[in-house]
């Protein structure tokens, strides 16, 4: 062998470990698995290839990423109307708009503060210090320092510290839910397996990170740090960029709009007072300015982000913990989930579902580790003195032929061992066999472990003075059936195996991807006091079948059923066996393409090896599960999905999903099973893990979003007409009904006591039976800018009407303008009513559905007339008490725009354009 080749095997380099002799990869790597490697060697191998650790990431200091806070679009307005209103002499005015802008920035820097360490907690889940053979003696030492070619020993409870291929197996079983998404522990071997095997079925590798749970084994390294699969995912997720929220992307096109009118407002106002009035060049500059001030929605960041919160905090009463901010917002524009099957969909506790005993087929109904339910016949249920012999005893072989406990902590049951041993503890108690006074009447006397290729495990128990030693057996169906010479009936009776019809019902059970195991019994002399593989080569007698899965989560079928009506598709993307994902997707009531026999098709991970990006999008938006994948490929569909225009929701709890959690634009992470990796790349955690939860964080971020979208609708007329009085007195060559100190007073005060009240509107009742919007619709689509535009003429008129009316009968300039401003706010709460509802009256709402806005309209009022009658006000903002006829009309005004409105509500619904009004949502 060449050194290069030689050298690229120490560095880790992949080269086919799982399908070459384990003689031969020991021989390329210059170890020996006798000796391991000399101390020397090891220290010079790790001068080479540096430390079993991964890399670190290079990450933006805190500085640099509270200053990228502040660069926004919306945010450059905002600073922009602090330098005018300062310009201005206003200082008190401009220490709070930046002082709204200080606060988004610190609220953006701590929630991104807290995301995006995924990489850290990767390089956490690698093992502090294995046992590795050094110049032939077994020694403990800190996992950084392994090397390729070390031989590492492994036993039960070890994680593995780097990837290993096994030498020598004594039935390990190993733990690799997290890293391939496979339900159950994988037994291991030490034979070479084909060169095509896919990583979740390599039997012969034991991959870093992974956690043995039963057994012993020896390997020796063949990658270490960044060259390990875990390595990979590292890999992956430093190169995921972060895609900008749908919001975000809207805010920035309508900020850029924003600044483009106010632009040209701004030079059409210099242009009309130098040009067509006369004025001097700072006048009519001062005029611009004030006009700039009226159009920018000062309270329009620190509101959204408001929002935001409160959606947050809406969310986690619902079990969702929301880590990004912006992540509200994006979730009510989902149009895909992706989903992981384990412990998402599913509970992640094994279940027996179907026993056949005796020739007759029992139903075991109940999920998961908890001893509740029963098993029933048709729809009888049995007990423990109805059952019959045959199902009696295959429920007390599962659990006398067993090493598991299954035990309830804090009000939840675990099974401590192998969860499928656990599924047969609970079978056999949900039938009255408690597994202490089962094990107390018949105590073990020896045993054969599971040997993978053997595939059964035997014990053999004491069944009392002078009666024969029983042996009970598990195992597969294959295996168990070639030693029966016998078939318990149900009445207790010994008959003739049936093999072709136990075999027949073992693949019924198998096609509706339950795990199927056999189960059988045989007589020993009183006097056996060991068991060996001669005991049970043959004369057993066959008892029964129990067929477990990973079952369904009960609530998730509806939260299907519910996505599918609010045009949200959900696909299952696992690294589980293509007929176990394809079963449980259609008992959730999953669709996609189907195969010849009408079932649901699973696509799995070989089948995508050989797609290009075109197949791969097809199939993507086609297929509804996809089974035995790779990180690689989660990645590529996730990637796939948004190529064709879809917003991704992709959930995962393992180090596998970390990357396409990543790429999703939201990424959710189970809060109970998850691993660290996966929480820290999500956008969002579940703290009960299911699936049902992300609907309903769906529900709320579309409740969410329909209150940014009315907040909007609502603030927006108020500048578009402040602007437009500003630029009619120019025109007009007349004083300012409103100065721009009282523009900054209305804009900062309604905001906060008005429009914000808004983040508080109960959610609309339609919510999830409307479609997804469109991510890319724009902020001012055609219904929006007329409804704006006739609110803002509302308010141009009534305030220079009122601004007119007050000059003429004889007032000072203070009072008109008072009128004007109050003018403007009696609109603005009118009208706040109408935004409760884009497109229903709010006849139809109730008053008092929200009383944080009944308290906003209130306050505001109080408010006003403290701006109207307080002295330190009339200084502060040159305004002057007014008499009540005035305030009549000032109601009149506002009632008016809420009637004008309501009309105009009325006459889009009764001409049928009330659906495509809905798109006025960003």
């Amino acid at each position: 062998m060449s050194g290069t080749n030689q050298e690229r095997a120490r560095a880790g380099v992949d080269q086919g470990w799982h399908a070459r002799p384990v003689e031969e990869v020991v021989a390329e790597l210059g170890s020996s698995l006798s000796h391991g490697l000399d101390g020397a060697e090891a220290r010079r191998r790790l001068d080479q290839h540096g430390p079993n650790a991964l890399t670190p990431r290079r990450k933006q200091g805190p500085l640099l990423r509270f200053l990228l806070q502040l660069h926004q679009p919306l945010i450059y307005i905002l600073i922009a109307a602090g330098v005018v209103t300062l310009a201005l002499g206003e200082r008190v005015d401009a220490s709070v708009i930046f002082g709204v802008v200080l606060v988004n920035a610190i609220v953006g820097f701590v929630q991104e503060s807290k995301a995006v360490s995924a990489i850290e907690a990767l390089a956490r889940t690698l093992v502090a210090e294995a046992t590795v053979l050094r110049n032939g003696e077994a020694r403990r030492i800190p996992a950084a320092g392994i090397v390729p070619g070390d031989v590492v020993l492994l036993q039960s409870g070890d994680k593995v510290p780097a990837d290993i291929r096994l030498a020598h197996a004594r039935e390990p079983q190993i733990d690799e839910s997290a890293l391939t998404g496979e339900s159950v522990p994988v037994p291991k071997q030490a034979e070479a397996l084909g060169e095509d095997v896919v990583l979740a079925d390599r039997r012969n590798m034991a991959y870093a990170s992974s956690l043995v749970t039963y057994g012993q084994a020896k390997g020796v390294v063949v990658a270490t740090g960044d060259h390990t699969e875990v390595g990979k995912i590292s890999t992956l997720i430093s190169t995921v960029e972060e895609l900008k929220t749908p919001l975000a992307r809207n805010i920035a096109r309508f900020s850029h709009v924003l600044l483009v009118i106010i632009l040209g407002l701004g030079t059409l106002t210099v242009g009309v007072g130098t040009s067509v009035r006369g004025q001097p060049w700072g006048e009519a500059f001062m005029a611009a300015v004030a006009l700039a001030v009226a159009a920018i929605p000062e309270g329009l960041p620190a509101v959204v982000t408001i929002i935001l919160a409160i959606g947050v905090s809406r969310m986690a009463r619902r079990r969702a913990i929301i880590r990004k901010l912006p992540a509200v917002e994006t979730l009510g524009s989902t149009t895909v989930i992706c989903s992981d099957k384990t412990g998402t969909l599913t509970e992640n506790q094994m279940t027996v579902r179907r026993v056949v005993a005796g020739g007759e087929p029992f139903e075991v109904c109940g999920g998961g580790y908890s001893p509740e339910g029963e098993i029933s016949r048709g729809e009888r249920a049995i007990g423990a003195h109805d059952a019959g012999e045959a199902l009696y005893e295959t429920l007390r072989c599962g659990v006398l032929c067993n090493d598991a406990l299954v035990v309830e902590r804090e009000g939840r049951w675990a099974v401590e061992g192998d969860p499928t041993e656990g599924a047969l503890l609970v079978a056999a108690r949900k039938l009255g066999l408690k597994r202490d006074e089962v094990v107390e009447a018949a105590p073990r006397l020896d045993s054969i472990p599971f040997e993978s290729d053997r595939q059964y495990m035997a014990t053999m128990h004491d069944a009392g003075p002078g009666a024969p030693r029983v042996v009970y057996l598990k195992g597969s169906v294959e295996r168990t059936l070639a030693r029966c010479s016998e078939a318990l009936r149900a009445d207790g009776s010994a008959g003739p195996v049936e093999r072709e019809r136990i075999v027949l019902a073992a693949e019924e059970m198998a096609s509706t991807g339950l795990r199927v195991l056999a189960f059988a019994r045989k007589a020993l002399p009183a006097d056996a006091s060991q068991l060996d593989h001669a005991d049970v080569a043959g004369g057993m007698t066959f008892l029964g079948l129990q067929g477990m899965i990973d079952p369904p989560r009960q609530e998730v079928i509806a939260a299907v059923r519910d996505c599918k009506s609010a045009g949200i598709s959900v696909k299952m993307i696992t690294g589980d066996h293509a007929l176990t994902a394809a079963a449980i997707a259609r008992e959730i009531g999953l669709t996609g393409e189907v195969d010849g026999d009408g079932a649901l098709r699973a696509m799995t991970g070989r089948e995508l090896e050989g797609c290009d990006d075109e197949r791969l999008a097809e199939a993507a938006n086609r297929v509804a599960v996809f089974a035995r994948v790779t990180p690689e490929q989660k990645l590529r569909l996730v990637r796939a999905l948004q190529a064709s225009g879809h917003i991704v929701a992709m959930t995962g709890d393992g180090v596998n999903d970390a990357p396409a959690l990543r790429q999703a634009n939201i990424g959710v992470a189970m809060g109970l099973a998850g691993t660290e990796v996966a929480k820290e790349a999500a956008d969002m955690v579940l703290t009960d893990d299911n699936f049902a939860s992300i609907k309903a964080a769906v529900e709320e971020g579309r409740g969410v979003f329909d209150n940014l979208t009315k907040f909007i609708a609502w603030t927006l007329p108020t500048n578009l007409g402040e602007g437009l009085v500003i630029l009619m007195a120019i025109v007009l060559g007349t004083q300012l009904p409103i100065l721009p100190a009282q523009i900054l007073w209305i804009n900062m005060t309604t905001a906060v006591l008005l429009g914000m009240m808004l983040a508080f509107e109960p959610m609309e009742e339609d919510a999830m039976r409307r479609p997804p919007r469109d991510p890319d619709a724009p902020i001012l689509n055609q219904p929006l800018v007329m409804r704006m535009g006739l609110v803002a003429l509302m308010m141009l008129f009534s305030a220079f009407g009122l601004f007119f009316w007050m000059r003429r009968s004889g007032a000072g300039l203070a009072a008109s303008t008072t009128v004007a401003v109050n003018a403007f706010v009696s609109i603005e709460m009118f009208y706040l009513l109408n935004c409760r509802s884009l497109t229903r009256s709010v006849l139809h709402l109730g008053l008092l559905s929200n009383r944080p806005l009944v308290l906003g309209l209130l306050g505001m009022a109080a408010l006003q007339l403290v701006f109207t009658y307080a002295p330190v006000m009339n200084r502060l903002f040159h305004t002057a008490p007014i008499g009540w006829l005035e305030w009549l009309l000032i109601l009149v005004a506002g009632a008016l725009t809420w009637a004008v409105v309501g009309f105009e509500k009325w006459v889009r619904m009764r001409t049928g354009r009330t659906a495509r009004s809905r798109g006025m949502a960003l």
